[in-house]
């Protein structure tokens, strides 16, 4: 079983850049295809980005394509999201969530961090 950790949220200004981090233990982040996931204050929580259990493949949200990259760092058993171009409406709490496959439906995912809040504003 893998426990995830998410951290680098904050607050940033309209069009910054933020760098959300997710530490795993107990298991490799090898073994899960893993996601992002946001939910802002009132909305349901949405998928924002994901990749697949070989590490390759990636899969993005509508409204965050061509501005976050997901991508997994091997020595630091960690899952990274790069965030540019924020807007207001990028503004929720920022989950990380791991499966045991590729999948960008939410009830795919059976383990999830905390969450890290991220806020965009001036």
């Amino acid at each position: 079983q893998v426990q995830l950790v998410e951290s680098g949220g904050g607050l940033v200004q309209p069009g910054g850049s933020l760098r959300l981090s997710c530490a795993a233990s107990g298991r490799t982040l090898s073994s899960y295809g893993m996601g992002w996931f946001r939910q802002a204050p009132g909305k349901e929580r949405e998928f924002v980005a994901a990749l697949s259990l070989n590490g390759v493949t990636t899969a993005y949200g509508d409204s965050v394509r061509g501005r976050f990259t997901i991508s997994r760092d091997v020595g630091a058993n960690a899952l990274n999201l790069e965030m540019n171009n924020l807007a207001p409406e990028d503004t929720a709490v920022y989950y990380c969530a791991a499966t045991t496959r590729n999948s960008v439906s939410m009830a795919a995912y059976e383990y999830w961090g905390q969450g890290t809040q991220v806020t965009v504003s001036s």
